[in-house]
C-alpha cells in the first residue's frame, strides 16, 4: 500500500508541475499576437494597368445620305468588300436632279453658242476697224498728193503757165481728198464704236457662260450627292440597308441615316476604358499586351497612341460634363492602343483586354502589397504621451496625421516603420525608403495588420493554413 500511495503522490506532483508550467506559458503568451511575416527582398517590378474595351479601326466613316429622303436604287458592294477612294458604293433615286442637270447643260450650250457668235462679231469688228484705219492712211496719203498738186498748180497759175480751168480742177481734187479723209476718219470712229459694242456683247455672253457653268457645277454636285462614294480606301464593315429602303439625311441617331460604314483597317486599335484612379499612370507610347476574347491563347503587342481628356460615366458611356446623373459615379477615360496585328485576323467590335505597362524597375527592394497599412501618428505614441497631446491643439492635429508604413518584427516585437513606396507590381510594391534588405515585416493576416498596435509582442507562424474538409452525413 505504501508503494501504491507513493506512485499516486508522484503522479499528482507531476500533474501539478505540468499545470504550473502550462499556466506560466499561458501567462507569458498573454497579449502576444500571432502573425505571418515576409522579408524585404530585391526583385524586378512591372506596373500594369488593366482595362477592357473593343477592337476598332483607327479611322472609319459612316456614310449617310446627303440628299433625300430618297429610296436606294442600287448597292454595288457587300459587307466585307475592299473599296477604293472615290468608288461609287450605292445610288439613290435621282430622276429630278438628273433632269435639272440636263436643263442646265442645255442652257450652258446655248450660252456657249451666244459667246461664240459674240467672239465672231468682235473679230469682224476688229477687221472693220483695221480696214477703216487702212483707208484713212490711204486717204491721208492721197490728200498729201493732192495738196502738193494744188501747190504746184497755184504757182503755175500765178505765173500764167496754166489755164484757170486746170487750176480749178486741182483745187476741186484737193477739196475732195480733204472730204474723203474726213469721212474715212469718221468711219474709223464708227468701226471702233461697233467693236466696243461687240466686245460688250461678248463680255455679257461670257458672263452668261460662267453663270451657266456655275449652275451646271451646282446641279452636278446635287446629283453626285445621290451617290454614296467611298471617302477612303478601306473595308465595308457595316451595311444595314437594302435596295428599296429610304434613307433620311441629318438624323445621326437614326439607323435610316446610315447607308454603310467604311473602315480603314490598315491601322487597327484597341479602344479601352481605363479607370480614373489609373489614368494618371498612363502615358503616350507606353507598351501594351492585348488579348482578344475571340482569339484565345494569343497576345498582341501595341502601344498607347491616344489618351482621352474627358471622363466618361461608366454606367451610361456619356461624357461626365454632359451626364445628368450623379457626379459621384465611377468614371473611365478612353485610351487608344495601336496594335501590331494582321488586318484580316480581326473585325471591328471584338471584345479585348489590354495590359498597359506603365513602369518597370530592375533589382529594387520590394515587399508584399498586403504588408502596407495606415496609422495615425498619435496611435504610435505610448499611452502617457497620448495623454499629453490631448490638451494641445497643435499636438492633436499632428496626432491625426496619417502615416503609411509596415510593422517590422524585431526580437518578438512589432514596430511600426514609416516607408515611402514606388512602383506597384502584381503582388509586390517597391520600397524607396524606410526598410533594408532582409527586414522581417508583418504580412498577415489582414485582421492582424488592421488592428496590430505599435510595439506589440508577436509570435511568427508562417505555416500554411490547413485546408478545411467537409464531411457529409
Amino acid at each position: 500500500m505504501k508503494k501504491k500511495w507513493r506512485i499516486l503522490l508522484l503522479a499528482g506532483l507531476l500533474v501539478l508541475i505540468a499545470g504550473a508550467v502550462l499556466a506560466s506559458i499561458k501567462i507569458s503568451e498573454r497579449g502576444v499576437v500571432t502573425v505571418q511575416t515576409g522579408k524585404v527582398f530585391p526583385t524586378d517590378l512591372t506596373s500594369i494597368v488593366t482595362a477592357s474595351g473593343e477592337i476598332k479601326p483607327r479611322n472609319y466613316i459612316n456614310i449617310g445620305a446627303a440628299q433625300g429622303p430618297a429610296p436606294i436604287t442600287a448597292i454595288y458592294v457587300k459587307e466585307g468588300d475592299h473599296v477604293k477612294k472615290g468608288q461609287v458604293l450605292a445610288t439613290l433615286a435621282n430622276v429630278q436632279p438628273a433632269a435639272d442637270l440636263k436643263a442646265q447643260e442645255a442652257n450652258l450650250s446655248a450660252a456657249l453658242a451666244d459667246s461664240a457668235a459674240s467672239e465672231a462679231a468682235v473679230k469682224s469688228a476688229d477687221d472693220n476697224v483695221a480696214v477703216a484705219k487702212a483707208q484713212v492712211e490711204h486717204d491721208r496719203a492721197d490728200l498729201q498728193q493732192k495738196t502738193a498738186d494744188l501747190k504746184r498748180s497755184q504757182e503755175l497759175f500765178n505765173s500764167k503757165l496754166i489755164a484757170a480751168q486746170d487750176f480749178e480742177l486741182k483745187k476741186a481734187a484737193y477739196e475732195i481728198a480733204v472730204a474723203t479723209l474726213d469721212e474715212s476718219e469718221k468711219r474709223v470712229s464708227q468701226a471702233v464704236a461697233q467693236r466696243a459694242q461687240a466686245a460688250a456683247q461678248l463680255a455679257s455672253a461670257q458672263k452668261k457662260v460662267a453663270q451657266a457653268q456655275a449652275q451646271v457645277a451646282r446641279f452636278q454636285n446635287v446629283l453626285s450627292q445621290f451617290q454614296a462614294v467611298a471617302p477612303l480606301d478601306g473595308v465595308v464593315t457595316n451595311l444595314p440597308v437594302r435596295v428599296g429602303e429610304t434613307v433620311v439625311p441629318g438624323i445621326q441617331s437614326s439607323t435610316a441615316s446610315t447607308i454603310m460604314t467604311i473602315a480603314d483597317m490598315s491601322v487597327i486599335t484597341a479602344e479601352v476604358n481605363v479607370d480614373e484612379t489609373d489614368i494618371v499612370s498612363v502615358k503616350l507610347g507606353q507598351p501594351a499586351d492585348v488579348t482578344i476574347d475571340a482569339i484565345p491563347d494569343r497576345t498582341f503587342k501595341g502601344k498607347v497612341i491616344e489618351i482621352g481628356d474627358t471622363a466618361i460615366v461608366r454606367s451610361t458611356g456619356v461624357a461626365a460634363s454632359q451626364s445628368t446623373t450623379s457626379s459621384q459615379e465611377a468614371k473611365d477615360f478612353k485610351v487608344v492602343i495601336a496594335l501590331d496585328i494582321p488586318e484580316d485576323l480581326v473585325r471591328p467590335g471584338l471584345s479585348c483586354t489590354a495590359k498597359i505597362v506603365t513602369a518597370t524597375r530592375s533589382h529594387v527592394l520590394a515587399i508584399p502589397i498586403q504588408a502596407l497599412t495606415i496609422r495615425q501618428r498619435g496611435q504610435l505614441l505610448p499611452p502617457n504621451a497620448r495623454q499629453r497631446t490631448a490638451t494641445d491643439p497643435q499636438s492633436q492635429k499632428r496626432a491625426k496625421e496619417e502615416l503609411q508604413g509596415v510593422f517590422v518584427v524585431n526580437n518578438g516585437v512589432a514596430q511600426f516603420r514609416e516607408v515611402k513606396t514606388g512602383v506597384t507590381g502584381a503582388t509586390d510594391i517597391e520600397v524607396l525608403s524606410g526598410l533594408k534588405e532582409g527586414d522581417q515585416v508583418v504580412t498577415g493576416s489582414y485582421e492582424v495588420i488592421r488592428t496590430l498596435r505599435n510595439n506589440a509582442k508577436v509570435k511568427v507562424n508562417n505555416k500554411a493554413p490547413a485546408l478545411q474538409t467537409t464531411t457529409s452525413a
